[in-house]
């Protein structure tokens, strides 16, 4: 999955525009989470999961990435989902995305009557309030920019490593892969042989069916990426709880939402696909309730899910 970095290879002096200097589109916070939530709500409906449109399409098969800045930088959280989608339904292969400026900056254009896609920036502001003891209590309140993005796909001129295609992944679907296996054993996870795909939090401990009873490698390694991002909420490591009292409800449902979106930003860091479970009709229900209620949710759901993957890339040996 390791490519050339065009950075390295355009030799360029134009100045760094770091993201949050970038000039926000103006378009209220509550739009831009009632926009994205409504986009992936219709997805539901329609029994597409945005996340995964990238594996069905035929042009992205064995080439699937995170959506990347023009520096590299893989794009996190709800952008991914945001990206993931576009690309999908616009047919664009190359992983690539950037500003107007910035294509401009390197001597390129976006071509004419191209449209952009709006992405977010979290930032927040300092608010200090005089309390009636004379004390000043300072206090951050979080808050979205909304900014657009071109995929490299939609702008002429810019170096040609930006416009090679990553090479295609192929994977041994009829035996494990050891650099799989060896990805998931640095993480330490207590991985044991059971009947079923499970992760018990009371016992700290993730079963998994017979490798063999899987269709393919591809469909073992996806459901254990899915385990193990539940493992990430444990209290002693990431400590999340999406407020689950039993088994189907609300709570659960939304630690399904995280895990899933976990599963698919490790298949594609890690080169497979995520193939879908036996449970997903169900869950795809319960999904289209909770963001319906919910429509800040996608965004929690998307960054509990990035900070579950790097967690567990925190754990591979350098």
């Amino acid at each position: 999955m390791n490519r050339v970095s065009p950075k390295n290879k355009r030799h360029l002096s134009q100045p760094v525009s770091k993201e949050a200097q970038l000039k926000p589109d103006t378009l209220p916070q509550t739009d831009i989470y009632t926009r994205i939530t409504n986009k992936i709500v219709s997805d539901l409906e329609k029994g597409n999961l945005t996340w995964r449109k990238p594996w069905n399409s035929d042009n992205m098969q064995g080439r699937i990435l995170r959506p990347l800045r023009w520096n590299d930088i893989p794009y996190t959280g709800i952008n991914t989902l945001v990206l993931w989608g576009t690309a999908a339904e616009k047919g664009y292969n190359l992983p690539y995305w950037m500003t107007f400026k910035q294509a401009s900056d390197m001597k390129a254009s976006v071509r004419k009557g191209e449209k952009g896609e709006q992405i977010v920036y979290a930032d927040h502001i300092i608010k200090e309030e005089q309390q009636p003891d004379g004390q000043t209590n300072t206090s951050k309140i979080p808050f979205l920019k909304s900014y657009t993005v071109f995929n490299v796909a939609q702008i002429d001129g810019l170096p040609e490593a930006y416009y090679t295609m990553p090479p295609a992944v192929t994977t041994n679907k009829e035996q494990r892969i050891a650099a799989l296996e060896e990805f998931f054993t640095q993480t330490k996870a207590d991985i044991y042989t059971g009947y079923e795909a499970s992760y018990s939090q009371s016992a700290d401990r993730i079963q998994m069916p017979p490798f063999e009873s899987f269709e393919n490698a591809a469909s073992y390694y996806a459901v254990l990426a899915h385990e193990l991002t539940h493992w990430t909420k444990h209290p002693k490591r990431l400590d999340r709880n999406m407020g689950r009292k039993q088994y189907g409800d609300e709570g659960y449902a939304k630690e399904e939402l995280v895990a899933e979106l976990g599963a698919c930003f490790l298949a594609s860091d890690l080169g497979f696909e995520p193939m879908p479970d036996e449970k997903h009709a169900a869950y795809v229900q319960s999904w289209l309730t909770v963001l319906q209620n919910d429509k800040h949710f996608i965004f929690s759901a998307a960054s509990h899910a990035q900070k579950a993957v790097e967690y567990i890339h925190s754990l591979q040996c350098s």
